[in-house]
C-alpha cells in the first residue's frame, strides 16, 4: 500500500544536520507512528514519503523553507523579568510556551542580562537543512475515528 494522504504510516528516521552529527532517531526506540497529510511531519518529508511503500528505505534532504523555515528576527524580544511571575530562577535554556497572534509558540530563553530576559520564538532548527534517513516499516488505512480525532490509536499512536 502506498503512502496518501490520511493513511497511517509508521517509519524508523534518523535526523542529521550538515556536518552529519545525530540530532534525532528512533533507533533503539519504537518506530513513530503519524496520519499523512495531517502536519505531523515537516512538509518537506512528508512530501518525500508520498507514495512509498513499507520497507522502502530513503534520504531525504530537506531545506529550511520545507523544514522548520528560516529564522525570524520578530520573534526574538527581550522582556522584563517580572514578565515571567512564578518561573522561579530564569536560566538561559529554559523554555516557556505563550500564546501568539499565531497560536501558541515556544520561547527559549537565550540571555538573562540583570533584570531583563531574551526569548526567541524561532525553532532551534530553524535556518538547517535537515537530512532524513528514514524506513518506511507499514503503512495502512485509517480508521474513521483516528481521522475524526486527528491522531492514530493503538500501538504506536494515542491510547484512549
Amino acid at each position: 500500500m502506498d503512502i496518501a494522504a490520511d493513511r497511517i504510516v509508521t517509519i524508523h528516521y534518523t535526523l542529521k544536520d550538515d556536518d552529519g552529527a545525530v540530532l534525532d532517531s528512533s533507533a533503539g526506540a519504537d518506530p513513530l507512528t503519524y496520519i499523512q497529510g495531517h502536519g505531523n511531519l515537516v512538509a518537506g518529508l512528508e512530501k518525500a514519503l508520498e507514495g512509498r511503500q513499507s520497507g522502502n528505505t530513503l534520504t531525504v534532504v530537506v531545506a529550511p523553507a520545507e523544514g522548520y523555515g528560516t529564522r525570524d528576527q520578530a520573534l526574538v524580544q527581550r522582556v522584563p523579568k517580572r514578565t515571567l511571575q512564578g518561573a522561579g530562577d530564569i536560566k538561559k535554556g529554559m523554555q516557556f510556551q505563550a500564546r501568539t497572534e499565531d497560536g501558541m509558540r515556544l520561547f527559549t530563553v537565550t540571555a538573562v542580562a540583570g533584570d531583563m530576559v531574551t526569548l526567541d520564538g524561532n525553532h532551534p532548527l530553524a535556518d538547517q537543512t535537515l537530512h532524513f534517513d528514514i524506513e518506511v516499516v507499514d503503512v495502512r488505512e485509517a480508521t474513521a475515528e483516528e481521522l475524526e480525532h486527528g491522531h492514530v490509536h493503538g500501538p504506536g499512536g494515542h491510547h484512549h
